[in-house]
């Protein structure tokens, strides 16, 4: 009897494990969330950001990424209807370097990049809404502008 009871208490303490990483996973997934200061900026001209490029979005993406698919598009959209925004899509598994020293953990990942090449926002997973980036490259274009 007791080892019916400890597989159904280690049962019950995995699923409630796996329950609340799934949601912490799902409350994150996504957000475009402010940066710590960084000095990533040699790694982001390695990359293709250019200085006075009022936003620069970075996508880091992997081949077989549904997620990165839809993530493109969003940003391409954004790209094609603000001025000044530019679009760089990375192959993490072609930029290991890169990937470790901006510390990018999953695909996607995206960067918003203001004028003076600091990251100011980042997302881990598919932004939520095209309207959530477009606030985004709003905020990073105020923000580049008034440095």
């Amino acid at each position: 009897m007791s080892s019916e009871l400890t597989g159904l208490l280690v049962v019950v303490a995995v699923l409630l494990a796996a329950t609340s990483f799934g949601l912490v996973r799902r409350a994150r997934d996504g957000k475009l969330r402010e940066t710590p200061r960084t000095d990533d900026h040699e790694v982001l001209t390695r990359l293709g950001v250019q200085d006075g490029t009022p936003v620069t979005l970075v996508q880091f993406s992997s081949a077989f990424c549904a997620p990165c698919r839809a993530t493109r598009a969003i940003c391409v959209s954004v790209a094609a209807q603000v001025d000044g925004v530019r679009h760089i899509e990375v192959d993490a598994e072609s930029h290991l370097d890169e990937v470790r020293a901006l510390g990018i953990m999953r695909t996607p990942t995206l960067l918003v990049v203001d004028a003076t090449g600091r990251v100011v926002r980042r997302a881990a997973g598919q932004p939520p809404t095209r309207a959530h980036l477009l606030a985004a490259v709003s905020e990073a274009m105020t923000v580049g502008s008034n440095r």
